[in-house]
């Protein structure tokens, strides 16, 4: 009987997760529409996000020479960013961080966009909860993983520059965030 009750939980869990929808929108009358949820770069691209987004895509000039010294350190890794469609720092980081995803020729499959919601009584929350035991204070947060484990986060601006802040994270320098959470990095 017990393993009938799990085998339910698992076709529930996976008709769950596989039922998400991407780049949903939230509409509310008389103000602009935001994403909730995991998106990509083709919600980013897409509707009102798109003006902003390529905007500040295009306008940001790559340091490549730290990029290529990084590169090889940063495939190692996945990365969790969590943003806000209608957060002015979401919007100026996360088309920077991903024009360097770029020039590095990171593997887009090991990277997640989760946008969180702005409404009160959902505020800095996603539609599945992604953002549980996180400690997602501030956005855009992107958070670097490596064989699994979380080893270093940015926290809604970088410290030198986005390009010095991930060489520092994916080579395991000494890097403490903006607004350290009480997660430790090992």
């Amino acid at each position: 009987m017990n393993r009938i009750i799990q085998l339910f939980f698992l076709v529930a869990l996976s008709a769950t997760i596989s039922g998400q929808q991407i780049n949903q929108e939230v509409k509310i009358e008389g103000n602009q529409p935001f994403m909730v949820g995991q998106i990509d770069l083709d919600g980013l691209n897409s509707n009102s996000y798109q003006n902003w987004y390529s905007t500040n895509h295009n306008a940001y000039k790559v340091d490549a020479e730290i990029v290529s010294a990084f590169k090889n350190d940063l495939v190692k890794h996945k990365i969790l960013i969590f943003m806000g469609t209608w957060c002015g720092d979401s919007k100026r980081e996360v088309p920077r961080f991903i024009k360097i995803l770029e020039a590095a020729d990171f593997p887009m499959e090991n990277l997640k966009i989760v946008a969180v919601d702005r409404r009160k009584d959902y505020y800095k929350k996603s539609p599945t909860g992604e953002e549980w035991g996180l400690s997602i204070k501030r956005v855009p947060t992107f958070i670097f993983y490596k064989d699994g484990k979380e080893t270093n986060r940015i926290i809604e601006s970088p410290i030198t520059s986005l390009e010095a802040d991930v060489k520092a994270i994916v080579t395991a320098a000494e890097y403490t965030p903006n607004y350290p959470t009480s997660l430790h990095f090992d």
